[in-house]
């Protein structure tokens, strides 16, 4: 028996092809845009993994020179001889890969690819020409004539080695950049400023910044990846709802047969199980393709702004395609509880009506009005009191929904209104017919308002980000030439060369600090017209450049401000010495904190620290012709000096590529929108027919009816996108003011872009006209006696 009900059940998906397709692909698309993030992230995860497996970076305190120049290996040897647990590494890059050279014999456990303790081949790795450990891509770079070791779980882009190697590869004979940090020490050793006093540690979780940073950046992408989910999920809904409405008389049948609830409804969800599994398997081979698409964007985001390796290349990877099957599974139970809710509870007698949807929709239009405004005032709510990711993150989520909840019983009070201003018996008969389609297409236009909410909320927040952004360059940067000398002979022999040649020439150098105990950079900064005229603070005392410049105060990043509690007027000591906090700056892109002071008070705290890079203030014009003296009379390589108009550029490409992802995902659940509006029609086009007979008997014109099909449509979707505009609004103040200062820590002004909203909403027209021609021309070719069996059939 069971057999044979599953095959009456199956039955309606040979009957409605139309209704299958629009299960499976919904599903599918749902799958693909949520695994393809799921994909990018877990890519990213992985590579953070390994450089943190293999260079045991976070894990062990580190000393590096104050002013970031290399130390001699002599410094190395003498902290050995005082007792000081440390083991050398060297890097440099060669033709793009990262060389690290570490020492074996003195490393610790888990740092590099080979350890004493394993029984590994310390020789090979030790003598020459030594072992290289890496990825095949990163091998490949290096010249001839090293042993090459392919290493998985090595970081992608870095070579391993020994630090021997490494120093005669890279040419640095004698010198070390930094030294790891034994995790235990002997109880009696030399203090670190009486053998090294230009060194400084650097505890282990001066990297949490740029971790959180990162976790932020991959919760962003799978919030965006999640909401893409929950419109295609939308489809899938309104498929499985109408075919349960369908197969309400076959499981009447069923049920008066003697087929028992329990077996009817397990019957049931194996069927969509099934379905499940299969669009979940397609759905995760398009995410392949998409995050094989996006990922190389992702890897460059994190690289340049964050600092992080990732690698360029996908792997399939358990994590990621498990997840994605597992969604696929979980949406559709979702999406089919309501409807086996309703199933359970369905007398044996009750029989089936094509317009069972929309008398259902309407006996729960109180509770599901109820519900958006719980869930609109809990938004409200959070609105005024969220701090954190996850409370932002329940903002928007309560946001999205209850407005997707509440759309259908907005439309219907419009609709409703409208029908009583109507005058004419065609204009009330179309008002009234089009509430009566709402319900079924309110699951359609929910996905439509949500993508068209995503698209404001995001390019909002991406153009004032670029807005605010390209502002703070233009204040940053305002030399027009920066020079970076390699040593401060070099460095003194520049700035005599160029200093009759410019207007300033203004000395960029900076140590790193602790300040409220988080890791900071402090600056120190020469008195000059190019920062009084161009730096604009968030917040700022009376008189902020003078009080800096006269050695008593400091300037503070945004940053450090929110994260340390730190405001105006507040005293902050540095090296034993008290500065006031006379101003709070923004400033964007930077993962750390950072302060300001005055060139003397900086030369006074850190006299060890010399400047290497310089901004030139000089037109803009005069800028080429000093390059080239600088090359030729200084020998300086072309690295050394970038104009200004190359760093900015080299920034705004950071930052394109940065919402490369999220833009992306916002057209693809446009487009699935779009689909949605699509499938729902044409499901929805059966039972048109007999809704539309009598207007056609009554004088009608088939083509009139297609005419009016269509614009329907069109007026749905203007009315969602009237709606979805204060939504996307609403999201965008979101992200700006809580979600972005939660995972970043500074706080973007607002803009509004009309001109934006008007091309968006002209899209989203476009996309509904298209969607409903097929449908509106299928109705308008309708052949008569289609409709003649409408009154033939006793509807």
């Amino acid at each position: 028996m069971t057999r044979a009900v599953f095959a009456a059940l199956l039955s309606h998906w040979k009957r409605n092809p139309l209704q299958l397709f629009t299960l499976l692909a919904g599903l599918a698309l749902a799958t693909a845009l949520w695994s393809g993030v799921q994909a990018i992230n877990s890519e990213a995860k992985a590579s953070y993994n390994a450089a943190a497996a293999t260079l045991g970076e976070g894990t062990f305190d580190q000393l590096t020179r104050r002013d970031g120049q290399p130390m001699a290996q002599d410094t190395y040897v003498a902290l050995r001889r005082s007792g000081w647990l440390v083991s050398p590494v060297i890097e440099g890059r060669l033709d793009g890969v990262r060389i690290v050279g570490l020492d074996p014999l003195t490393s610790f456990g888990g740092l590099g690819p080979v350890q004493v303790a394993q029984g590994a081949d310390i020789a090979g790795f030790l003598t020459a020409p030594g072992q290289a450990f890496g990825q095949q891509d990163a091998l490949d770079a290096l010249p001839p004539g090293i042993a090459k070791v392919v290493a998985p779980d090595v970081a992608p882009g870095t070579v391993i080695m020994d630090i021997g190697a490494a120093q005669r590869l890279l040419d640095r004979q004698g010198q070390i950049d930094r030294l790891i940090v034994g995790p235990v020490q002997p109880i009696r050793q030399a203090p670190l400023d009486t053998i090294a006093p230009l060194l400084s540690r650097q505890i282990a979780e001066t990297g949490s910044d740029i971790g959180r940073l990162t976790d932020s950046f991959h919760l962003n992408l799978t919030a965006f990846g999640l909401l893409s989910f929950a419109v295609g999920i939308f489809i899938v809904n309104g498929a499985i709802g109408l075919a349960f409405e369908q197969r309400r008389p076959v499981v009447r049948t069923l049920r008066a047969l003697g087929v028992p609830l329990r077996r009817l409804m397990a019957l049931m969800a194996a069927e969509l199980a099934i379905m499940a599994l299969v669009a979940g398997g397609i759905g995760v081979a398009l995410g392949y393709v998409i995050a094989s698409l996006l990922l190389p964007d992702v890897a460059a985001t994190l690289q340049g702004l964050y600092g992080a390796t990732v690698a360029g290349t996908l792997q399939l990877r358990p994590s990621w395609w498990l997840s994605g099957l597992g969604i696929a599974l979980g949406g559709t139970a979702m999406a089919a509880a309501a409807a086996f809710w309703r199933l359970a509870r369905l007398p044996l007698l009750a029989g089936g009506s094509p317009r069972a949807l929309s008398m259902a929709a309407g006996r729960s239009a109180q509770v599901q009005g109820l519900i958006a405004l719980a869930l609109l005032g809990l938004a409200a709510v959070l609105g005024l009191t969220a701090q954190g990711l996850i409370a932002g993150f329940a903002l928007l989520g309560t946001m999205l929904i209850g407005a997707a909840l509440a759309l259908p019983l907005i439309l219907d009070r419009v609709l409703a209104l409208a029908e009583r201003l109507a005058t004419g018996v065609r204009a009330q008969w179309f008002w009234a017919d089009t509430r009566q389609q709402l319900p079924g297409l309110s699951l359609a236009l929910a996905a439509l308002l949500l993508a068209m909410a995503a698209n404001v909320g995001v390019s909002t927040m991406v153009s004032s980000f670029r807005l605010t952004f390209t502002g703070f360059l233009d204040q940053r940067l305002a030399s027009e030439l920066y020079v970076t000398a390699e040593d401060p002979a070099q460095a003194a022999q520049i700035v005599g060369y160029v200093t009759p040649r410019t207007r300033a020439v203004l000395p960029i150098a900076s140590a790193p600090v602790q300040i409220a105990g988080l890791p900071a950079e402090v600056f120190g900064t020469r008195d000059d017209a190019t920062y009084r005229d161009n730096w604009r603070f968030l917040q700022t005392a009376e008189g902020a450049w003078d009080a800096v410049f006269d050695g008593d105060a400091l300037l503070i990043n945004e940053q450090l401000s929110r994260r340390s509690g730190l405001t105006l007027g507040d005293t902050v000591p540095l090296d034993g010495r008290d500065f006031r906090v006379a101003g709070i700056y923004g400033d964007y892109g930077n993962p750390i904190g950072q302060a300001i002071i005055a060139e003397p008070a900086f030369a006074t705290l850190f006299p060890e620290i010399e400047p290497l890079r310089f901004g030139l203030r000089l037109p803009a014009t005069d800028v080429p012709a000093l390059v080239t003296d600088m090359e030729r009379d200084l020998n300086l390589p072309p690295s050394a000096t970038i104009n200004q108009a190359g760093i900015k550029q080299f920034s705004l490409d950071i930052f394109d590529r940065t919402f490369t992802v999220t833009t992306a995902l916002n057209i693809l659940t446009l487009a699935v929108a779009g689909f949605a509006i699509l499938m729902s029609l044409l499901t929805l086009a059966a039972l048109r027919v007999p809704q539309l007979a009598p207007a056609w008997a009554m004088g009608f014109t088939r083509r009139e009816l297609g005419r009016l099909e269509l614009i329907r449509a069109v007026l749905l979707a203007t009315l969602t996108a009237a709606i979805a505009l204060p939504l996307g609004l609403a999201l965008a103040w979101a992200l700006l003011a809580i979600v972005n200062v939660a995972a970043f820590g500074w706080r973007l002004p607002m803009y509004v872009f009309p001109l934006d909203y008007l091309k968006l909403g002209g899209f989203a027209l476009i996309a509904a006209t298209l969607a409903a021609l097929w449908p509106a021309w299928r109705l308008s070719r309708t052949p008569p006696s289609d409709l003649l069996k409408v009154f033939s059939n006793e509807r």
